[in-house]
């Protein structure tokens, strides 16, 4: 397996390298099962594909969903996924990434409103809406932290410029997040995601182990907001509840780390648990963050960026977590992670785990981006279209990490390649000032 990249003509090249690395993936030429529908509290999922949430930072100065975002959710809705997760949506403006981020609140509650039922009236299929409720921590433009991090402050944070969150302030935007719940069941969303990964503020706090006060040291400290939030929702809201969960950091000593940054996931199966009695309908698998361990959360094969391990040993990993999910739940449903670096065999790979009981319904991310309607496809012909497929290049990770527009720079490129060849000419302008200075 000495290839670092995608080089598979068949499933059995496929099967040949998983073999290799040790890795019993259940693949499966018979996709048919990923068409069936899926029961989620009182409403039904029609199949087993889901879009996962992806950026395309261009809303509106205001938080409203632009022209170029309602484009993607009619390509996405086009697509025929039975269930979309929305791209990160702030719950207030202080935690907003940048100021092309989602953003929900009273007087916007209209256009949200009206996109949703866009999305309906697109899809044929009635899909499952999750809005993604967040506060980008130290990773936003107010670079609010909930602990200071020697991993993660030289990536996100200047010298003397950020704000240390109080405990007063975190109990205050428990209700900023039950606000931003309410708000997302009178705009139509089916359910609400409590954002809890890549080290945004809610996922930093499983990870808190050196802060003082009642959100860090213990288990149930660190846990806390993200318990005390879950309760609140569902007291208060009529919406399903779900969280996008970090399993494990991959960070030395983060959340359900060892100190030299393997899994350690004592913690994160008590917490997949808790989640279940607290009433969480859904668990969106994933792990680490892009901003400092790309290749854990998002494996790929090109880019600028050089994975330190084969993008198959990265699929494995996330895979394998989303099995590990799956074993520790009994009621609440799996989203899985981890299929678009395979390309076309996706589908073979969702399918075959989903029937093998090792996730519920399997999502897909920069494939969406590339490839809208993979999901008619996958129905209508059995397959996916390699011609089609995302190839991970990463170019529009680039662009969300630049506070771009983003999207797909090879497969809709009348769009985006333009913004990306902006991009690198000024990335390149930056390199000549900084060698004349």
């Amino acid at each position: 397996m000495k290839d670092q990249k995608f080089n598979y003509s068949s499933l059995k090249d496929l099967r040949a390298d998983l073999s290799e690395i040790d890795f019993k993936l259940p693949l499966t030429e018979n996709t048919e099962i990923l068409s069936k529908e899926i029961k989620i509290e009182n409403s039904i999922i029609p199949n087993r594909v889901a879009i996962h949430p992806m950026e395309g930072a261009d809303s509106n100065p205001d938080g409203t969903p632009s022209d170029l975002t309602r484009r993607r959710y009619k390509r996405f809705a086009n697509g025929g996924a039975g269930l979309i997760w929305m791209e990160a949506i702030a719950v207030d403006d202080a935690g907003r990434a940048n100021k092309s981020q989602l953003y929900l609140k009273e007087d916007n509650l209209a256009e949200f409103k009206d996109l949703i039922e866009f999305i309906n009236k697109e899809s044929r299929v009635n899909p499952y809406v999750v809005a993604q409720l967040t506060h980008s921590g130290r990773f936003g433009e107010n670079n609010i932290i909930a602990f200071r991090d020697k991993d993660l402050d030289p990536v996100s944070i200047a010298e003397n410029d950020f704000h240390i969150i109080t405990d007063s302030e975190l109990d205050q935007l428990q209700l900023n997040y039950l606000k931003a719940a309410e708000l997302a069941a009178e705009a139509g969303f089916d359910a609400v995601d409590i954002k809890s990964c890549h080290r945004y503020l809610l996922s930093s706090l499983l990870a808190a182990f050196d802060r003082k006060g009642k959100y860090g040291g213990s288990y149930k400290n660190r846990t806390r907001f993200l318990r005390e939030t879950i309760k609140k929702v569902k007291e208060n809201v009529d919406i399903d509840i779900t969280v996008r969960l970090n399993i494990y950091d991959a960070i030395p000593g983060g959340w359900a780390t060892d100190k030299n940054g393997e899994p350690e996931l004592g913690e994160s199966a008590k917490l997949i648990k808790d989640l279940e009695s607290l009433g969480a309908k859904m668990i969106n698998v994933t792990a680490s963050t892009p901003y400092l361990k790309p290749h854990v959360n998002r494996p790929y094969d090109k880019g600028g960026y050089k994975p330190p391990e084969h993008p198959l040993r990265g699929v494995q990993r996330l895979l394998e977590l989303t099995k590990f999910t799956r074993d520790n739940l009994n009621q609440t449903l799996v989203l899985g992670t981890g299929f678009s670096w395979l390309r076309q065999y996706g589908a073979n790979a969702a399918a075959g785990m989903i029937a093998a009981g090792w996730t519920d319904l399997a999502g897909f991310g920069r494939q969406a981006f590339a490839y809208p309607d993979f999901v008619n496809d996958i129905f209508e012909k059995g397959e996916m279209d390699k011609s089609k497929v995302c190839i991970s290049c990463s170019k529009c990770a680039e662009l969300k990490a630049a506070k771009k527009k983003a999207g797909c720079v090879i497969r809709d490129q009348e769009i985006y390649l333009p913004i990306y060849r902006e991009l690198q000419q000024e990335k390149k302008a930056d390199k000549l000032e900084a060698v004349s200075n």
